[in-house]
């Protein structure tokens, strides 16, 4: 009998010992067994009895044998070589990516081999479908331990991955691996930046549209992970991954709960990064909504016995007819509101769907279950994001808690949300209006200061501003400005609520009002007939009743104090509010009494212009341009107050009471200081009012000449360079024209002072008739001078003259002329 050979398994020779599905099911077991053959020599005549001697030792052998596994990892590695047959590289790759899925103990086995990585990522260069697949799930078994995310980073599995995912056709299979590696290595923050500057970005959001839900998965989760270095936002944003990350949050059917969470991660990352990514997230139809909670949900009690009211409070009205026994008339009513014969806007539809899905949630205690596992504020405070049907209307429920924090965050996150008309019509549907103005005579500070800022946000809108009326906000208004110990933000706040509802032109902007401003014309229809015929005369009389309140002799007080010693912006409002009153009381009694005069002087001493009024004319260019938000500020604050004393020098009790010449003198400092031309018209109009009413009248030609060269110039100069309108530009230069003709003082500075000459040849080409008439006019002036022949001919006069004089088109003999006085 010749004994037996034992045969060491090779890369060479393993395949003819080991069949091919061996090969294929040897590791899909992780804890499967396998014991070395032995190899029967063909000589003897007993070898037959020895072979199956040997085979029925093999159980035996089995049980006290090592793990097949871990003895054949070094084979299969091997066999993953450059130099073996493509086939049998594909089956040792699939055979390693089965044993990966063991656990990390079985990852740790293979990665006891250098330069395995490497063998691995190479395959991803293979032509065969399965054995890309196999490598990039084997590099995603190993991605997935935190030891191994650097190696395989190192061995360029990140850029094979990246070449591979751009081929024209890639097995779905292939994707899902390739990408769960992906999602895998950018969980770290080192590698995550090392990805997003590479082209895996872009790469994910187009995978973001395929077919697959497990590729879409992968590719939020790259996306969630990316999004949490705000480095990426700028790139991320202009690649337009909002879009297309909000749609599965927006429909309920689009997506499985994964994607949803990954792109509700992502997109919150870039709503707390910047306000105008919020901004977009709003757009997309999702809102921010602060998570509280459940237990502050209990706080919430429905009135489930009272007669049903819209979201809004508007009652429903009681059909007469037999109510049930049981009361369910009242309990089903408003299952039909869908139905079109019901008679409801689609608004109003909606904040009724809303409201009861989102009570629903509260009563059974089912409200912010999904959303427990949203990703942490920096402030300690979780945001989720809901359609904005949903958002609007549990931001509203929010408002019903007891829970201040809550409150507040939830009139925050209202006002972050009125980005446009449709948000505004949508909070006021909700019935967000009336809880926000019951919370202004709530004693806590920033209860009332939330609740400020959203009515400001939600007053933008002239319906929305009509209803907060209504609601009578102005009194409690009223008593926080009286207040001297308020702070200035809510003081500013408040005013500008004031001064929204007090706008005269808002009364207009609805009588002739057409339609929406940006959208959503169904939410218009019946914008404004949908007050009651029987409540108008009611609203009518409160809101003169509330009105009322704002002639207050105390009231008006706080206003001038205001004027005297608070920041441009507050004194813009303020004046504004105290032009309401100067329209409303003809006798001006209370304003006169409350010094007016200080705080109009005040206004226009801003320290801005005392400061650039001594510079030289260089360095108060630089100036302005350094401090244009300041000029700004100073110059709507001034055109304020100078419609408020153009309104009141009607007065007869206040011209004789005001130093006409003190404010001539200020107001003709300010026609020369650097604040935006278009807030010197007001300050134009007052001066020449103020002059005309004044005893004397010596000043008249010089006041009107200052007027003319600081504001009446310079904005018909604008208009000469900046209007689109061609009927603008002639009717400016023929204005211009006149000015110049009737020999003005300086007007011919002033115009080359302004860069006038450019536009003005350039109208002598593609202008009308009579703006070319007009334009070579003035220029003929102009060039009286020879100073400023450089300066026309340098803005090319020259060539353009000729080409009207060959041409000969109308009024080419005026060209003639003013060609023949520059130096050509």
């Amino acid at each position: 009998m010749f004994p037996a050979v034992f045969t060491v398994l090779t890369p060479s020779n393993v395949s003819a010992f080991i069949p091919i599905n061996t090969r294929l099911s040897i590791f899909s077991k992780p804890n499967s067994k396998l014991s070395l053959l032995p190899r029967v020599s063909s000589n003897g005549p007993d070898s037959t009895s020895q072979h199956s001697s040997s085979l029925s030792g093999i159980d035996a052998v089995e049980s006290t044998s090592s793990g097949l596994g871990d003895g054949y990892v070094a084979l299969f590695v091997r066999m993953l070589g450059l130099d073996h047959d493509p086939l049998d590289r594909e089956q040792a790759i699939i055979a390693l990516w089965k044993y990966s899925l063991g656990g990390k103990k079985c990852i740790d086995t293979i990665m006891q081999f250098p330069g395995c990585i490497n063998l691995i990522a190479n395959l991803l260069r293979s032509e065969s479908s399965a054995t890309c697949e196999a490598a990039a799930g084997l590099l995603r078994s190993i991605s997935s331990v935190n030891l191994y995310r650097n190696t395989v980073a190192d061995s360029g599995a990140v850029e094979e991955i990246n070449r591979l995912l751009r081929q024209l056709s890639v097995a779905t299979e292939v994707k899902e691996q390739s990408m769960g590696t992906l999602w895998n290595l950018s969980v770290d923050e080192k590698l995550c930046r090392r990805m997003a500057k590479s082209d895996i970005l872009p790469l994910s959001i187009k995978y973001l549209d395929d077919e697959d839900m497990k590729v879409k998965e992968a590719a939020g989760g790259i996306l969630a992970n990316l999004a949490l270095n705000r480095n990426n936002h700028d790139a991320m944003v202009e690649s337009g991954v909002i879009p297309k990350l909000a749609k599965f949050l927006v429909s309920n059917s689009e997506g499985s709960k994964v994607i949803k969470k990954e792109a509700r991660n992502a997109l919150l990352e870039l709503v707390k990064d910047d306000d105008y990514y919020r901004i977009l997230v709003i757009e997309e139809g999702l809102v921010p909504v602060p998570l509280i909670g459940a237990a502050a949900y209990k706080s919430f009690t429905p009135r489930l016995h009272a007669w049903p009211t819209l979201p809004d409070g508007t009652e429903i009205e009681k059909t007469p007819g037999q109510n049930s026994k049981f009361g369910a008339s009242e309990l089903l009513l408003g299952l039909n509101i869908d139905d079109k014969n019901a008679n409801i806007d689609e608004a109003k539809v909606n904040a009724i769907i809303g409201r009861t899905q989102q009570q629903f949630l509260a009563r059974i205690g089912a409200i912010e279950m999904e959303e427990k596992t949203v990703s942490e504020c920096s402030n300690d405070q979780l945001l989720t994001l809901l359609p904005w049907m949903d958002g609007v209307a549990r931001l509203v429920l929010i408002l019903e808690l007891e829970d201040k924090s809550a409150i507040v965050r939830s009139a925050e996150s209202i006002a972050g949300a009125c980005i446009n008309e449709h948000m505004r019509i949508a909070f006021k549907e909700a019935g967000a209006i009336k809880h926000l103005v019951r919370l202004l005579n709530c004693d806590h500070n920033e209860v009332q200061f939330a609740a400020i800022q959203a009515l400001e946000r939600l007053s933008a809108s002239n319906i929305v501003c009509r209803m907060i009326e209504a609601e009578g906000v102005l009194h409690p208004l009223i008593s926080i400005l009286k207040s001297s110990e308020i702070a200035e933000p809510v003081v500013e706040k408040a005013l500008n609520i004031v001064a929204q509802i007090l706008d005269p032109s808002k009364e207009m902007q609805l009588k002739f009002y057409d339609g929406p401003v940006n959208g959503s014309e169904k939410m218009f229809d019946k914008a404004k007939s949908e007050i009651p015929a029987g409540l108008r005369t009611e609203q009518a009389i409160s809101e003169t009743n509330s009105r009322n309140a704002i002639l207050e002799s105390d009231f008006i007080a706080r206003l001038v104090e205001i004027l005297k010693s608070s920041s441009p912006s507050l004194q813009e409002k303020a004046a504004s509010v105290l032009e309401f009153v100067a329209l409303a009381d003809q006798t001006l009694a209370s304003v006169i009494s409350a010094d007016i005069e200080s705080g109009l002087n005040s206004v226009f001493q801003q320290k801005l212009l005392k400061i650039s009024a001594d510079m030289e004319s260089d360095v108060e260019e630089q100036f302005s341009e350094a401090y244009t938000i300041e000029f700004e500020e100073a110059g709507r604050a001034i055109s304020a107050a100078s419609r408020l004393m153009t309104r009141l020098l009607d007065n007869e009790q206040f011209r004789h009471k005001t130093d006409s010449s003190h404010f001539i003198g200020l107001l003709r400092e300010i026609l020369r200081s650097r604040i935006p031309l278009y807030h010197k018209d007001w300050v134009a109009a007052c001066l020449v009012k103020l002059n005309f009413l004044s005893s004397s009248n010596t000043s008249s030609d010089p006041i009107n000449v200052e007027v003319t060269l600081f504001e009446t110039i310079p904005r018909l100069l604008e208009q000469i360079k900046n209007s689109f309108s061609r009927e603008t530009q002639e009717n400016a230069v023929v204005e211009l024209n006149r000015i110049v003709s009737e020999g003005v003082v300086d007007s011919s500075g002033a115009i080359i002072s302004e860069g006038a000459i450019y536009p003005l040849v350039k109208l002598i080409e593609e202008g009308s008739e009579r703006a070319v008439e007009a334009s070579l006019a003035i220029l003929y002036n102009l060039s009286m001078d020879s100073d400023n022949h450089s300066a026309i001919v340098v803005a090319g006069a020259v060539p353009a003259l000729r080409r009207i004089i060959l041409a000969q088109r109308p009024h080419w003999e005026r060209a003639l002329r003013l060609l023949r006085n520059l130096p050509t």
